[in-house]
């Protein structure tokens, strides 16, 4: 069964007549629309720009290269126009198609970190009520319609999962992984008020978004080629500030390259500079890694034993949610230094957002309880094993390719046709372009990807007139193929 989709199966069957889309209707196409159009940088005032010249300066708008959406009419029913079969046929149909789109574009999914297999049908019967878990998840509010004790029996199984006890704890479920950097980080200023956040260059973009929000002095730490944090890098720019506290973000996985930050390494570099462990706050970016990690043998351990203060993991990602979720884990004794009290609640507030998904905490409970360590050890061993083997198919194919030790995001060169790339759904940054690979992820589907990349690569450099982008400056010499460094 491929995600969620299959929930919907035979609700969307109907035998009244159904009003047919328009013919242009089709949300599996790859829409063909031209990038943004060029646009002013300067505003011309009286003929002169801000830079001085006569001329207006121009540039192109690309935003990730990718193109607009198409869009679905709402069209009001009239004054005194009571719901009708008719209506309601037409809406069975356009979400009868988009689901077949789903389906689909689900079949190309291979760039993007989100475990897409999944059955959570047997909690079809909970969609008909509003489930909300506003305020503290260990203190009841007078909201009845909740899912707490769903909540706290995942936030248990992952601090046991980073070896925290439950009376040394305070976490709960948010809303997206970015939502867990926002907070540790938050919770990371709160306790240091005039801290500098540290966070390498290859960090996700969430935490940058952090250190602008609460304006916070943010210093970016260079990267080996790799996309781990630079430590030597770290030590130095630590020692310019020394009299400062530091906050800083440790990637447990990059976002581009899979990359692990050395937490042992991190610890190692504060101390040599002098800082004691009440002089510093280190919160975990886990997003996928984060639940990966605890299952590969070899893998540095990411721990509460270690002098660490938080440490987020997306629910959607690895775990698999048909909704954007994670988890937030801190140490009970910072969480007093956020938290305030609210009346109208009945209860104490200490997240970022007020209303929060009930929901949420149900799907994930039910994963944890049916697969346990042992099913995530057993995926985790899988999805490295398919990683490895399409890192290799990519190399005997001449496709330059990099994967890290720890990780299952196959880095290789930038196709060089977007439609190739949409149709795959690949993230790219410059020259490269990268697979993350899920649970959902088979060695057929990779046969079939790789099968159709050789095939497109062949006409995409086959007059000699383009070559294979270098990749070199992203993932070292000895990964990169082009006619330079072959």
């Amino acid at each position: 069964m491929v995600g969620s989709v299959e929930v919907f199966a035979g609700d969307l069957s109907i035998n009244e007549k159904v009003e047919p889309l328009p013919e242009d209707f089709d949300p599996t196409a790859i829409i063909k629309d031209p990038l943004p159009p060029v646009v002013e940088t300067n505003v011309s005032i009286n003929g002169v720009t801000a830079n001085g010249n006569e001329k207006k300066a121009k540039r192109e708008i690309v935003l990730g290269r990718n193109v607009h959406t198409m869009c679905l009419e709402v069209t009001e029913p009239e004054a005194d126009d009571e719901v009708t079969g008719e209506r309601e046929a037409y809406m069975a149909s356009v979400l009868a198609r988009y689901r077949r789109s789903l389906l689909e574009r689900t079949k190309h999914h291979l760039g993007y970190p989100y475990n897409l297999d999944f059955d959570y049908g047997a909690l079809g019967q909970l969609q008909h009520f509003s489930i909300n878990n506003l305020g503290d998840p260990f203190i009841e509010s007078n909201y009845g319609v909740h899912s707490r004790q769903f909540e706290v029996g995942v936030l248990d199984w992952f601090a046991h999962l980073w070896e925290l006890e439950k009376n040394e704890y305070w976490g709960y479920i948010t809303n997206c992984g970015t939502e867990g950097n926002l907070h540790g980080i938050l919770i990371g200023r709160e306790v240091f008020p005039d801290g500098i956040l540290y966070a390498s260059r290859e960090s996700h973009y969430s935490v940058f978004k952090a250190a602008r929000m609460y304006r916070m002095e943010c210093v970016k730490v260079n990267t080996l080629v790799s996309g781990e944090i630079d430590c030597d890098d770290f030590k130095t720019k630590i020692l310019c500030h020394k009299d400062k506290p530091a906050i800083i973000n440790v990637n447990i996985g990059t976002t581009v390259k899979g990359a692990v930050d050395d937490l042992d390494m991190v610890i190692k570099k504060l101390e040599e500079a002098g800082f004691t462990h009440d002089r510093f706050y280190i919160h975990c970016d886990g997003a996928l890694f984060g639940l990966m990690m605890p299952f590969v043998k070899r893998a540095p351990k990411v721990t509460f034993k270690k002098p660490i203060g938080s440490v987020s993991v997306s629910g959607h990602k690895f775990v698999g949610c048909p909704m954007p979720c994670g988890v937030q884990i801190t140490r009970l004794d910072h969480i007093n230094a956020l938290s305030r009290n609210v009346e109208y609640l009945a209860s104490r507030d200490a997240t970022i957002m007020g209303s929060r998904n009930g929901h949420a905490p149900i799907f994930l409970w039910y994963t944890l309880n049916r697969k346990g360590y042992r099913g995530f050890q057993k995926e985790v061993q899988k999805c490295l094993r398919n990683a490895h083997y399409l890192k290799d198919c990519l190399i005997t194919a001449g496709i330059g390719a990099m994967l890290n030790e720890l990780s299952s995001t196959v880095v290789f060169e930038r196709p060089q046709d977007e439609e190739f790339v949409r149709k795959y759904q690949l993230a790219c940054q410059g020259n490269i372009a990268h697979v993350v690979v899920m649970p959902n992820i088979t060695i057929e589907k990779l046969d079939v990807f790789l099968s159709e990349l050789v095939q497109m690569r062949s006409t995409w450099f086959q007059d000699g007139k383009h070559q294979p982008p270098c990749i070199a400056s992203d993932v070292g010499e000895e990964h990169c193929f082009c006619a330079l460094h072959k």
